[in-house]
């Protein structure tokens, strides 16, 4: 009986782990290959799960018109930040450091980055003016966000559109 203890609680311990989220800089080594495996970069999403932004971001880059052109371009990461209470269980260990790292730390969200397979940064959310972008709306937010994924990932002009006109579009 001693040993059934042992084992259920071990197991529970186990389930424990893996039912805590990712650490930041594993999930991006992880995104880092497979991108360069299938010969992509890396958009790398610093969100949280109360932050309108994030899901307004997410959704315009989910949405069926757009999401086949995101995923031929990028391995996403999305990467938990900035939770409180209950749910600062659902952020990546590591992962503020990280925003830190990539100079997000007084930026918002959603802040993101695309890197290159080597993790080099290609492009940031940051404007010209240094502000953030984060989920663009503007016809300026728009025209930046759509200048670097240009740069960044050789869109042609006809996926650019679709982007640009789904991140413009207000629900009405």
């Amino acid at each position: 009986m001693r040993s059934f203890k042992i084992i259920l609680v071990l197991s529970l311990f186990l389930f424990q782990l893996n039912a805590a989220q990712e650490k930041a800089d594993v999930a991006l080594k992880k995104s880092l290959t497979e991108a360069k495996t299938q010969k992509k970069n890396v958009l790398l999403i610093f969100h949280a799960s109360w932050c309108g932004w994030c899901k307004l971001m997410e959704k315009n880059m989910n949405l069926p018109e757009t999401k086949p052109i995101f995923d031929k371009k990028f391995v996403t990461t999305y990467i938990d930040v900035q939770e409180v209470g209950e749910k600062k269980k659902l952020e990546n260990p590591g992962g503020q450091e990280l925003m830190d790292k990539y100079k997000g730390k007084d930026a918002g969200l959603p802040f993101w980055l695309i890197l290159n397979p080597d993790g080099q940064v290609l492009a940031d959310s940051f404007d010209s003016k240094g502000e953030n972008l984060g989920s663009p709306a503007t016809p300026e937010e728009v025209s930046a966000f759509i200048a670097k994924l240009e740069k960044s990932s050789k869109m042609d002009k006809q996926e650019l559109d679709v982007i640009q006109k789904v991140f413009l579009k207000r629900d009405e």
